[in-house]
């Protein structure tokens, strides 16, 4: 049996149901990043999260497009996932992620060490940076979320892919991942608790690599056997109540 493509159209009860999760968890992610934000905002007190050499790190705009791109990999979500459960695994981990990530912001609270760019640095970028750089806030540091969320995506897709297909997820993602740090949101430090806390919840929720998410498996997700046993009917070459219709 062929199997089933990479990215598919799911119906429309799908949408809806990915729409309404992704709704929740968005409002889920305003409440959480943004309270922790506020919080930070109330007092002085910071930790520095950078090493000095970081500071030398050139500003690269152009990288801006990556960083925007995990948004592509949110809207590709339900036309790859195309069952509920992993989708609700995704969800799931993306909302403990938020969880983990927000009572980090308040343990560590910090603030870029990195000069604001000039507007003559961001030339044809500007806007999308700007955009970028609103969306960031301004304390949330350690870990990235932005890091994370690429990650959780990546591993739920890259099963889905081919080897070469799988290969380029993960190179999205190590792209996505510098360029939070190549146009000065986040520091090296930011980035590597992100990816970590994205493997970590992944394993616990079940969106980790290896898990094979297989539309053609059975409910626990494990991959369906090459040879399942056969029933005492089938053996017998009469057919049972359970293999009528």
């Amino acid at each position: 049996m062929k199997d089933d493509p990479f990215l598919a159209w799911p119906g429309w009860a799908h949408l809806r149901f990915a729409g309404l999760l992704s709704l929740a968890n968005g409002l889920w992610f305003v409440l959480v990043y943004g309270g922790a934000d506020r919080l930070t905002a109330r007092h002085g007190f910071r930790l520095p999260v950078h090493l000095a050499a970081e500071l030398r790190i050139p500003f690269v705009p152009a990288m801006t497009i990556f960083y925007m791109s995990l948004y592509l990999l949110f809207l590709l979500a339900p036309f790859i996932l195309r069952t509920r459960r992993e989708f609700r695994a995704v969800v799931l981990t993306m909302a403990t992620v938020i969880l983990v990530g927000g009572i980090a912001f308040l343990m560590i609270p910090a603030e870029l060490a990195f000069t604001p760019p000039y507007a003559a640095e961001l030339g044809i970028w500007a806007g999308l940076y700007q955009l970028a750089d609103r969306l960031n806030l301004t304390y949330n540091l350690v870990p990235s979320l932005h890091v994370a969320f690429a990650v959780v995506c990546v591993t739920a897709f890259s099963p889905h892919a081919p080897p070469t297909g799988r290969a380029l997820l993960w190179l999205w993602a190590v792209l996505i991942a510098a360029s939070t740090v190549l146009i000065h949101q986040h520091h090296v430090l930011d980035v590597i608790t992100g990816w970590l806390l994205a493997l970590v919840c992944g394993g616990i929720t079940g969106a980790r690599p290896g898990a094979r998410w297989s539309r053609n498996s059975p409910a626990t997700g494990s991959p369906p056997t090459a040879n399942p046993p056969k029933s005492p009917s089938t053996l017998s070459g009469r057919r049972g109540p359970q293999d009528l219709g």
